[in-house]
């Protein structure tokens, strides 16, 4: 079990937004044992001069897709399993490598990926899960076209999503995901962009569907997160008892609030449709998704000042797929352009936790958490673009007390 003190530099304290000097870590294995404003006095563990630089906890990004090797999903979910396996390794690998040291998958990712991650067969952010997306035929995880009548390839890895219509069947769905070693339940709520039948006004599931899957969730537990552009559909959802609204592009004053009251947490995930916007084509977007991304693109800047006003809590999310993965980091920088890094950060850590289920063993710097943290050459608080240059701007990543990346020169 290795131990390590980390001191001479600065601890970012997420929750008031500051940055406390004089502050020395101790960690032992893979848990911070002790946070001091004393020298630390262990003899014989390995001391490690920060040199002025800010040590914070490691970023969680809470809306990922580690399976989606392709931008094609209909392709993607063809695809061996093997291969999706192999190809996943290397994205969580590079999610690692940004300092994202937990990652939330909202679609596809299965126990043994998880479990490949905890016995440390992948170099990844720990994983949490939500199985299959449920969906309805014609609905956001129903990538066949109008004239395809074969089964959708939900036994496949690939497959980001199942098809499951009625109150009945999406209880079984449910109660099978759980089985299957789900975190929580994703839902498919409201049309989508990358799917190719389904305009974004569409309402998907209904009223009984809905509450039928979020009681099932309950008594395991467990919260159900939907994926939501539509105002309308953010507020049915709400009504339905969805704890985690996914992305929100469209979003008014009023159903923010309506969410904030309701305990609910909002997941922006705008970097999504600025990769698709840059590359989405060239990867085989089809025309029909291509045409819906403006739709909430442009929305989506104005979402985040209307949910931050609201006072409804925001996660920290990127949704990227496939070939489009590299711009993870840009979300910093997007939204950088509306609310202010202690904020941004604060999503990236706290919030981001909170819908992992990991609330003060992630995304904090305190005793008894995991020594999940990044060092940064620089005051992202002063500079959030700092998490958007990781290459440039991150000199260790430590996850559960491991070193993946070390330029300290200890």
């Amino acid at each position: 079990m290795s131990s390590y003190i980390f001191f001479g530099g600065n601890v970012l304290d997420v929750d008031k937004g500051t940055l406390l000097d004089g502050i020395e870590v101790l960690i032992e294995g893979d848990r911070i044992a002790r946070v001091s404003t004393q020298t630390i006095d262990a003899p014989g563990v390995t001391r490690i001069d920060l040199g002025g630089r800010t040590l914070m906890p490691g970023l969680i990004d809470a809306h990922v897709h580690v399976i989606a090797t392709l931008v094609d999903l209909a392709k993607n979910a063809e695809l061996p399993s093997s291969l999706i396996a192999l190809r996943s390794r290397k994205i969580m690998h590079d999610m690692l490598m940004r300092g994202f040291t937990t990652v939330r998958d909202l679609a596809g990712a299965d126990l043994g990926m998880k479990m490949a991650v905890e016995e440390g067969m992948i170099d990844g952010p720990r994983l949490v899960i939500c199985g299959k997306a449920l969906s309805q035929t014609v609905g956001h995880c129903d990538y066949r076209s109008r004239h395809d009548k074969r089964e959708l390839h939900a036994g496949s890895l690939g497959a980001l999503g199942r098809i499951a219509d009625g109150v009945d069947e999406v209880r079984r769905a449910t109660r099978e995901e759980i089985k299957g070693g789900a975190d929580f339940i994703k839902i498919m709520a409201n049309g989508g962009v990358s799917s190719p039948n389904d305009p974004i006004h569409v309402l998907q599931y209904c009223r009984d569907e809905i509450l039928a899957i979020v009681e099932e969730a309950r008594n395991y537990g467990m919260y159900v997160a939907a994926h939501t552009y539509s105002d309308a559909s953010i507020r049915r959802a709400v009504e339905c008892g969805v704890t985690s609204l996914e992305h929100c592009n469209l979003i008014t004053p009023e159903t923010a609030k309506l969410a904030a009251e309701a305990g609910a947490i909002a997941c922006p995930t705008l970097v999504a449709y600025e990769g698709l916007a840059l590359e989405g084509a060239a990867f085989g977007l089809g025309a029909d998704s291509q045409a819906k991304i403006d739709t909430v693109r442009v929305a989506g800047l104005e979402s985040l000042r209307i949910m931050h006003e609201a006072g409804l809590p925001m996660g920290f999310g990127s949704d990227l797929l496939g070939q489009l993965h590299k711009y993870q980091s840009m979300e910093f920088s997007i939204r950088g352009k509306v609310l202010p890094a202690r904020d941004i950060i604060h999503s990236a850590s706290r919030v981001s936790a909170k819908l992992c289920m990991m609330e003060e063993q992630i995304g904090v710097i305190a005793e008894g958490a995991y020594a999940d943290f990044i060092v940064v050459d620089g005051d992202p608080l002063q500079d959030i673009e700092l998490l958007a240059r990781p290459e440039e701007s991150l000199a260790a990543i430590v996850r559960g007390g491991q070193f993946y990346k070390n330029t300290l020169g200890n």
